[in-house]
């Protein structure tokens, strides 16, 4: 998904090089002494960009192993709260029950908004037709107990084939954000379509189905837009094909939404885990975009810079 390119092979040797021509000050040392674990779970959407991150953050300190797993934006939340992980990935905000969950074990999650995804809806490329849909057509495909199973059905000129569903499983934050923005409620939606976690298991299954549709992050999309068509959204004024400037400036309606991580304060207690999540937030602008998603305005990662607690 991701290249090395100059710009990140520098970025990635910019602590070593410093260190060097600085003469190793007491900073840069104790960078080149961290060690230790970084564990970290959650939303395949914002997997890409913590996969990332991690790639650099090894590099410039072979000290420390970051581990990133994908089990959903709901699964990363049960692991967090159970204390098994420093780093919560997600895809939407974290739910009361889930802060409840948390707070049960003495966690008290610190939310850090990290980019902005545009949530796309995927065809395969031999279906010429249905290249833009209103929220009210996804709304009648996608709803609980749902009727709708052939193309037909969404409008009598469409070819009367069948429609092969793909989309993320419930434990996905994705899941949890398209219910609510399409159908009106979160985790309302019709069961009788295939489920994963994994975003490049939709990917495939929209490529290899010639009547099939799904939905899933940006990256995912724009990385397999040369096997996979985006269909435009109409939210009521007009057709609005996903991309960057249109997640950024809000026209994609009402499919864009923020990206997070979740950290615990006793976490960044570990100085790997706060030199990790400082990286993160120093970088994101450079490495988001990479990835396929769009940063923050550089002031957002400033302030969360700011709201670290103390070092203890």
């Amino acid at each position: 998904m991701y290249a090395k390119n100059l710009t990140r092979t520098l970025l990635a040797l910019a602590p070593l090089l410093l260190a060097a021509g600085c003469g190793g000050g007491e900073g840069e040392a104790d960078t080149m002494a961290l060690s230790g674990m970084v564990a970290i779970d959650g939303s395949s959407t914002v997997f890409p960009i913590s996969e990332a991150m991690a790639e650099e953050f090894q590099i410039a300190n072979p000290g420390v192993r970051v581990t990133v797993g994908i089990s959903g934006t709901g699964g990363g939340f049960k692991k967090f709260c159970a204390g098994e992980t420093d780093i919560s990935d997600a895809s939407r905000p974290i739910k009361p029950s889930e802060i409840e969950a948390c707070a049960a074990n003495g966690i008290e999650p610190m939310e850090i908004p990290v980019a902005w995804d545009g949530l796309t809806v995927v065809r395969n490329p031999s279906n010429d037709w249905a290249v833009c849909m209103t929220v009210d057509e996804l709304a009648r495909l996608w709803q609980p107990g749902s009727t709708v199973q052939r193309w037909s059905q969404i409008r009598p000129d469409w070819p009367d084939e069948e429609i092969v569903l793909y989309g993320p499983d419930t434990d996905s934050g994705t899941f949890d954000y398209f219910t609510e923005a399409i159908v009106g409620q979160e985790d309302a939606s019709r069961d009788d379509y295939t489920a994963s976690a994994d975003d490049n298991v939709l990917v495939v299954g929209v490529e290899g189905d010639a009547g099939s549709l799904g939905y899933f992050g940006f990256a995912y999309y724009e990385e397999s837009s040369d096997r996979l068509g985006a269909v435009a959204v109409d939210s009521g004024s007009g057709c609005v094909l996903p991309s960057r400037e249109t997640i950024e400036d809000g026209t994609y309606s009402p499919l864009s939404r923020p990206m997070f991580i979740y950290v615990k304060p006793e976490a960044l207690a570990k100085p790997q885990v706060r030199a990790f999540v400082k990286f993160y937030l120093d970088n994101a602008a450079t490495l988001v975009p990479e990835v396929g998603y769009v940063p923050l305005a550089a002031d957002r990662y400033e302030e969360s810079l700011g709201g670290l607690p103390p070092e203890m």
